[in-house]
């Protein structure tokens, strides 16, 4: 049977769309498939992204090294994604993880920046204080601060110009959802719910979270995907400008797990803090749930915790309105990106964000693309088994 393409990318998110257009820059007869962003969220029937939002975390320091790299080598391409593309999606704010003074956490995130020859700060909780005026830690603190090369990045903005990369360099990009993938004849058939089938020699799964979904895969990626609700403080022009050179933030101290960003500018013209850090996990067993989860505005339980945490982190911001929405993590069992090969030689998997691989998605998509040229993914520094695990 003649192919339609060389390969295929199934999901056009962060690391989908950034596998198709490193596959793209490297060979021809690539093509990916994923739908734009819903216009209707509440009405919509298809499949959705956790990348419809405007801020996502970005920075190198991580108590694991090898998420630490996984960001590290990311970020130092997003300048030339961002020139090439002329789609700006990133900002330089600065990121300052925070725990307890003295706890595993922090040395671990000092040890991995110091074995990749990051600059940091420590902070204790004077400096903590003088650095960020605007936060109230609690007693005890302290900080790792990393002030270059974190921030915040646009994941629209980011999928949007990955996207473009790709289709200049070569790529098909197919706006349309796949249903079904097989192998037949040694190729690999995808269809899509438009009725369309297409064949190729290759097919990498990059779906996401709806990567569970059923008739994609020889047998059932081993994933758990969690609902969450992330939280958006509206401020006004003054808190905007009073919070400028906020960074962004991660807080893990006892009782507390969050990120906030800093004032980002949203489509409605209006400038949210957004705060993420569900109390208690979701958990959604199918696509079918998933659909259902994202047509909602998520839940009021967690709603009502991170204002609380956010009272007491900022309490001279004074929030002009207060919003929800819902989003997906997905959990792998090594916590780690699942990058390889299913039963069919014709048929890999990319997918497993930890809830942490927005930053990171530029390099995981470039091995998702090696996966496929090379057949396997060379060392490249990493001790994580990126090796998939099925049901």
């Amino acid at each position: 049977m003649a192919v339609d393409f060389k390969y295929i990318v199934v999901g056009r998110g962060l690391m989908g769309a950034a596998a198709a257009r490193h596959l793209a820059r490297q060979t021809d007869g690539v093509a990916v498939i994923g739908p734009d962003e819903p216009g209707d969220r509440k009405a919509h029937q298809g499949v959705f992204a956790s990348h419809y939002d405007e801020g996502r975390i970005t920075r190198t320091i991580d108590p694991d090294r090898n998420w630490a790299l996984l960001a590290n080598r990311s970020i130092g391409r997003y300048r030339e994604i961002a020139n090439e593309s002329g789609i700006d999606f990133y900002r330089e704010a600065g990121c300052v993880v925070v725990a307890p003074d003295g706890s595993d956490y922090l040395e671990r995130t000092r040890q991995a920046a110091v074995s990749l020859g990051l600059e940091t700060r420590l902070l204790d909780a004077g400096g903590l204080k003088t650095a960020f005026p605007f936060f109230a830690f609690p007693a005890g603190s302290a900080g790792v601060f990393e002030a270059t090369g974190a921030g915040h990045i646009n994941p629209r903005k980011l999928v949007k110009a990955q996207s473009l990369l790709a289709e200049r360099a070569g790529a098909t990009v197919i706006r349309d959802y796949v249903v079904s993938i097989r192998e037949e004849g040694g190729l690999a058939t995808v269809e899509t719910a438009g009725g369309l089938a297409y064949r190729s020699e290759k097919v990498l799964l990059a779906a996401g979270g709806f990567s569970i979904a059923e008739n994609l895969l020889p047998r059932p990626v081993a994933m758990t995907v969690y609902g969450r609700t992330v939280t958006l403080f509206e401020v006004g022009e003054a808190d905007a400008l009073r919070l400028a050179a906020m960074p962004s933030l991660i807080l893990d101290v006892p009782g507390i797990h969050i990120y906030l960003l800093p004032p980002i500018r949203y489509p409605d013209g209006k400038f949210y803090l957004k705060i993420g850090g569900d109390p208690d996990d979701l958990v959604l067993h199918n696509d079918i749930e998933m659909r259902a989860w994202f047509r909602t505005e998520g839940r009021e339980s967690v709603r009502v915790h991170l204002q609380r945490i956010v009272a007491d982190l900022m309490p001279d911001m004074m929030p002009l309105s207060i919003s929800t929405a819902a989003c997906v993590v997905s959990f792998t069992e090594s916590s780690y990106p699942m990058i390889g090969y299913t039963s069919s030689p014709g048929i890999a998997v990319l997918t497993g964000c930890a809830g942490t691989s927005a930053k990171s998605s530029d390099e995981i998509g470039r091995l998702g693309a090696e996966l496929l040229l090379s057949g396997r993914i060379s060392e490249q520094g990493y001790s994580a088994d990126f090796t998939p695990n099925f049901r």
